[in-house]
């Protein structure tokens, strides 16, 4: 039988003396997510486009805020350019053409808005009529390893493959920054196999800077990363169609105080999942000599934001073999199960050292982790048993357990101070 125990859960939250293992989910003095985001973005006036952007450019250039940008076809920035946006810079991508924006290995986007005044990438339709789809999104292309043979290879997104090529040696690769930025009803479907998501990085190198991004209403995942070498932080993902964060190709990510916000009529026949997590998208092509996919998440929180069980909503965190997923000091509530792993992991204690979880609170979920392959549960289970995992399990709706979880509202995803909530261990 499971014991009840009452126990005061984070009331040190936001307090400078709390310690680091305290902290679960999205964390902060104040609500990171104020002033910069928009979680009505249907319903949100923009201006009309002024200057239109299209084809390849090949030398450094500048967008100011005073003007409304319309990103018609594939737009390429090559040639070690550097694209220079003013905070409060508003681009849209047309529909017809499928605006989108490439940024080619060598070049750069300096897209730094601020808090108050943010950059933003969204629908060129009008108000009431956006839909998840409506462009094609935002694709960075660096330097950094990858793991497919050969250490390079190009986006197969019916783009051109010579201006889409990725991958190399040069881990500290830079393509620019993105910060205090919103992408909008991006992620259009080319056709089944070829979907394109908000922000799409590929052989991306760890001194280019995320932070403070929110995505929302893609048509398919909200970030991608195809190899490389990624630092991210304060990332929102909201309403995505398919994943929230995918991963693969090796890439080697560290993730730190974001979130995702499913919806459970958000979603994708591919079956949607906040983290998607692999090592390579075909095993002929995957040069196991190289790093497999390593995900170190600090801080996370995972949310559906209906408590129903009804609609489409998965597990949270979809693991599929020689893959490794480090998680600590997270939230993740409302989903079924919290983890899945592939059937195609076997030697299950062997494999379960790749995925190691810390101080998790996992509520509202249906199971904990468990195998498509339902043989391996129980040993999955005994092994997460151990205490030394610090798994908490427990029911709390959302409204007692977040600030204020009403996405129609202010939301604020922190877990609420000096709260005593049940928890079963």
């Amino acid at each position: 039988m499971k014991k009840i125990a009452f126990i005061v859960i984070l009331s040190l939250i936001n307090s400078p003396f709390a310690n680091a293992q305290e902290i679960k989910g999205i964390n902060g003095q104040t609500n990171w997510m104020n002033n910069w985001t928009n979680f009505k973005p249907a319903i949100t006036e923009y201006r009309d486009a002024t200057i239109i952007l299209t084809g390849t450019i090949s030398q450094d250039l500048k967008l100011d805020k005073k003007n409304t940008y319309l990103l018609v076809g594939v737009v390429y920035l090559a040639n070690n350019a550097v694209l220079t946006i003013e905070p409060g810079t508003i681009i849209k991508g047309d529909l017809e053409s499928c605006g989108t924006l490439v940024i080619t290995k060598g070049s750069k986007i300096m897209a730094e808005g601020e808090e108050t005044n943010p950059i933003i990438f969204t629908s060129n339709k009008g108000v009431s009529e956006r839909k998840p789809g409506d462009w094609g999104g935002i694709i960075l292309l660096g330097e950094a390893p990858i793991n497919k043979i050969g250490g390079v290879n190009f986006l197969d997104f019916n783009l051109d493959p010579m201006m889409c090529q990725y991958g190399g040696q040069n881990l500290e690769s830079n393509s620019g920054i993105l910060k205090y930025v919103r992408i909008e009803y991006a992620g259009r479907k080319l056709n089944a196999l070829k979907e394109l998501n908000g922000l799409s990085l590929a052989g991306v190198g760890s001194k280019t800077k995320f932070s403070f991004i929110q995505i929302s209403y893609s048509n398919d995942d909200s970030f991608e990363c195809y190899g490389g070498e990624i630092n991210f932080n304060n990332l929102i993902s909201f309403r995505a169609t398919d994943d929230d964060f995918d991963f693969t190709q090796g890439v080697q990510c560290n993730i730190s105080n974001s979130i995702a916000i499913r919806h459970p009529y958000s979603w994708d026949s591919s079956k949607s999942r906040c983290f998607e997590i692999d090592s390579y998208d075909k095993v002929e092509y995957a040069d196991f000599t190289k790093k497999l996919t390593k995900i170190t998440a600090n801080n996370i929180t995972l949310v559906n934001t209906e408590e129903n069980n009804q609609g489409l909503v998965r597990e949270s965190i979809h693991v599929k073999e020689k893959s490794y997923l480090n998680l600590s000091n997270s939230v993740i509530s409302g989903f079924s199960p919290f983890i899945l792993l592939d059937n195609k992991i076997a030697n299950i204690s062997e494999n379960l050292t790749k995925i190691n979880l810390q101080h998790i609170l996992i509520n509202n979920c249906t199971a904990g982790i468990q195998s498509e392959d339902v043989t391996n549960n129980p040993e999955i289970m005994n092994w997460y048993r151990n205490d030394n995992f610090y798994l908490q399990y427990s029911k709390i709706n959302n409204l007692d357990l977040f600030v204020e979880p009403n996405i129609k509202k202010n939301p604020d995803f922190r877990i609420k101070t000096n709260q005593n909530l049940a928890i079963e261990n």
